[in-house]
């Protein structure tokens, strides 16, 4: 069919000319328009949004989760935030968010820069595959984790402790190096690992699966560009991921915070060794501490992270069909 077509455009040989368009070669080489560093940036926008934006629920979620740290001892939300509010005030609630800032940006960047680049070779020919999805989001996590955990450990410890533990993250950091090593700060990192992997892979492939089914509902008045669409879906797959991986997250918090405002210190970083600890001061209720503060962090944080992301790369997707249509004038 396609032979006959081109016969019938081009009967005469010296007509032919191939659609030859160097513009779209370079094109070619990025995903949805986008290249690397714009997904980057996209990325470090929505994680810097994402957490200052939610960082007194992650307060909140910390000190449930810190068994044994002081003032507080309750697992109850009220009753943490209450006794925050009225030992140090408001301020309590964002101690930490420099740690905060100076880890999330890059880590997100990495975070979605991967998960891009990943989606887009292993969904190359089903892109509404949900093993790519979770495959894509499972790189991702290890990625980003690896840039993220040594600052989520101080920002932790900073949440924790009152400026007479430490002045600042500079402190923090000076002072964990000295007195515990450099291995320290990745002392969570399997752990944190083990908790985003399959965080990560329901996380993706129930945001996909949702925005796929939000446009079948009503595919005339919503659309992939619409925000509503990035935030329900967000939402979503931000709440189940947390709920399912809540006990890992508390032995992250365990192991990041040992020996802070009176945290247990482990021997070793095995995950079994404090989840026996846990279970063992707490019982198996324990495992859940601080499941309503995370999910009340995700479920809105992944709702303004991925509506954040796809704005900025709207931006960027404009920006380069401006820049294209003033290449070709």
């Amino acid at each position: 069919m396609a032979t006959d077509a081109a016969a019938t455009k081009y009967q005469n040989p010296a007509d032919f000319r191939p659609d030859f368009h160097p513009e779209k070669i370079s094109s070619a080489t990025s995903y949805d328009g986008l290249h690397f560093w714009q997904y980057m940036i996209s990325g470090s926008i929505a994680g810097l949004v994402e957490h200052m934006a939610m960082f007194p629920v992650d307060t909140v979620k910390t000190h449930m989760q810190a068994i044994g740290s002081c003032p507080i001892k309750s697992v109850s939300v009220t009753h943490v935030l209450n006794s925050l509010l009225k030992s140090e005030g408001p301020a309590a609630l964002y101690r930490g968010i420099a740690a905060m800032a100076l880890g999330a940006g890059p880590a997100h960047a990495v975070h979605f820069s991967f998960y891009e680049v990943c989606k887009k070779h292993l969904s190359r020919d089903n892109p509404d595959s949900s093993i790519a999805h979770a495959v894509s989001g499972v790189c991702a996590t290890v990625a980003s984790d690896a840039v993220f955990t040594p600052m989520d450990m101080v920002k932790q410890r900073l949440q924790l402790g009152s400026d007479s533990v430490y002045k600042g993250v500079w402190d923090c950091v000076k002072r964990v190096v000295r007195e515990e090593g450099f291995g320290a700060f990745y002392a969570s990192y399997r752990t944190t690992v083990l908790m985003n992997a399959p965080f990560t892979a329901v996380y993706f492939t129930t945001y996909e699966a949702a925005k796929k089914g939000l446009m079948e509902i009503s595919p005339d008045s919503v659309n992939d560009e619409r925000w509503v669409v990035h935030a329900t879906a967000g939402a979503a797959a931000g709440a189940l991921g947390a709920a399912v991986t809540t006990p890992l997250d508390v032995v992250k918090t365990q192991l990041q915070c040992q020996g802070v405002c009176g945290c247990d210190r482990f021997k070793s970083g095995s995950i079994g060794d404090v989840i026996k600890a846990i279970v063992k001061k707490d019982g198996y209720r324990g495992l859940m501490r601080g499941w309503v503060p995370r999910m009340l962090f995700h479920s809105p944080a992944a709702a303004i992270s991925w509506s954040t992301y796809e704005a900025s790369k709207s931006f960027f997707q404009k920006l380069n069909r401006n820049s294209n249509s003033d290449n070709v004038t």
